[in-house]
């Protein structure tokens, strides 16, 4: 279909789902005229970025029309309604392809609309395309792609993270207003580091993960990512369905109790993720917040414990494939899929055991905290192709380095967000995690503290690749 002319130019670099929401309804701005300019911005970046496996322009457009149809017809379904989001291609569309990044998956059509998609339909979303992704989601950096890698937006030399790399890269650039993720060891919060946006691990089983091509069922979650705490809310609100209620308000930072686990997770940290997030530490503080130093005890034990438990799973969904098409692959994702058949029976079960024990420690930490805040991604976004990193007088994996974070909250169930927090000298993206005992808790902690965080951090600044 030929490209229409959009009707007037829209300009995306600030917008948020909030702002949208009040333009569609007082006519300033049309779901048609958004979800074109969003369609442009992919032709200007994607070529170069990589984000997006399949643009579904024609029928965005037509749900766009629809969106609008329906607002003037004064039925309205929420702050969702004309709102451009992408979709992270381990989710079902129905009628299009889940490649979930492989090879493996080539003849593939989806039957049914996974049930978050369907919820983002109900909300009156517009499902803009399907973004790319670390191979069957089995890693961090978004180069195991039979697409290629998607890149990062502020530096195009740099992942943008994994593996909802893709999605990542389409909201920081300006070709969807959010998107939709997985994170099973932290693939949704990696990449929402990494580019500079906000990325929200809900509590484990908020989220269905039906229709969502699985990596470990025991440890995946689906989640939104956006460019605020309020647009990260709003999409987590419509994942979930049901009645659409009224963003939580942020609590007093005088009445926020920050915990900050010291030990393991600053060991190896880069000396310019340090010093951001200590700056949004102190500005936190300076606003009212109480923050103590904790300790998470037997945390030492996180990586072991997660690599036993998502090896063994990843391996027990792929035992199959593996043997009819292991060609198909790329060589490092099949390679850790094969690792995965000699985990040992009574290592999974101690890995079990091992999951309890470290969200009982992470519970009493908790118990008298309202959030526990570290960094999300100890490096900056790592060069592409790089296997490994010099830091803190080691050379460290980037892989376990990219998850050191993040897995435990994983393993836990516990929500976690990100939220930028300021740039290293290179202008690539710092993000501090905020975890807690339950989502919506949470999310009004980190409304409450954003501004602080983030210290005027904006994803587009300089513009994708500046």
């Amino acid at each position: 279909m030929t490209r229409q002319a959009t009707p007037k130019m829209v300009d995306l670099d600030r917008l948020t789902i909030e702002e949208v929401a009040r333009r569609l309804r007082s006519g300033e701005l049309t779901a048609e005229e958004l979800t074109e300019a969003c369609l442009q911005k992919i032709d200007q970046h994607n070529p170069r970025l990589n984000a997006f496996i399949l643009v579904m322009a024609d029928e965005a457009r037509q749900a766009a029309r629809q969106a609008d149809r329906e607002l003037r017809a004064g039925h309205d379904r929420g702050m969702l309604h004309g709102v451009p989001i992408s979709i992270k291609d381990l989710l079902h569309i129905a009628g299009t392809p889940t490649t979930a990044a492989s090879r493996v998956r080539e003849g593939h059509v989806a039957t049914h609309d996974a049930s978050v998609v369907a919820a983002l339909r109900d909300a009156g979303a517009v499902l803009i395309g399907k973004t790319n992704l670390h191979e069957f989601a089995f890693g961090t950096t978004n180069e195991e792609s039979a697409f290629g890698p998607s890149r990062n937006p502020h530096d195009a030399s740099r992942s943008p993270g994994g593996s909802s790399g893709g999605s990542a890269v389409s909201v920081a650039a300006g070709m969807a207003l959010a998107t939709v993720g997985t994170d099973t060891g932290g693939s949704i919060r990696i990449p929402a580091a990494a580019c500079g946006i906000v990325g929200l691990k809900p509590r484990f089983g908020e989220v269905s993960t039906e229709g969502v091509v699985p990596l470990s069922g025991r440890l995946d979650h689906v989640g939104p990512l956006a460019r605020s705490v309020s647009d990260a809310w709003l999409v987590y609100r419509g994942l979930r369905g049901g009645p659409r209620s009224a963003l939580p308000s942020p609590q007093p930072m005088s009445s926020l109790h920050f915990a900050v686990p010291r030990g393991y997770f600053f060991e190896l940290l880069d000396d310019e993720v340090k010093s951001r997030f200590d700056e949004a530490v102190d500005r936190l503080r300076a606003a009212g917040a109480r923050i103590d130093d904790v300790a998470i005890r037997h945390v030492q034990l996180t990586p072991i414990i997660y690599l036993h438990i998502v090896l063994a799973d990843a391996a027990a969904y792929h035992a199959s494939t593996l043997e009819r098409m292991p060609d198909r692959y790329t060589p490092q994702v099949r390679t850790r899929l094969e690792l995965g058949r000699y985990v040992l029976a009574e290592d999974y079960v101690q890995a079990l055991d091992g999951r309890e024990i470290l969200r009982r420690e992470v519970d009493a930490v908790l118990a008298n905290h309202d959030a526990i805040i570290l960094p999300t991604l100890p490096i900056p976004a790592p060069p592409l192709g790089a296997a490994t990193i010099s830091l803190g007088g080691t050379t460290e994996p980037v892989r376990s380095l990219m998850l050191r974070l993040t897995q435990l909250f994983n393993l836990t169930g516990h929500p976690a967000i990100a939220l930028p927090a300021g740039r290293t000298a290179a202008g690539l993206p710092c993000s501090m995690q905020l975890v807690g005992r339950e989502t919506e808790s949470l999310l009004a902690a980190a409304l409450a503290g954003e501004s602080y965080i983030t210290g005027g951090f904006s994803p587009l600044s300089g513009g994708p690749g500046g």
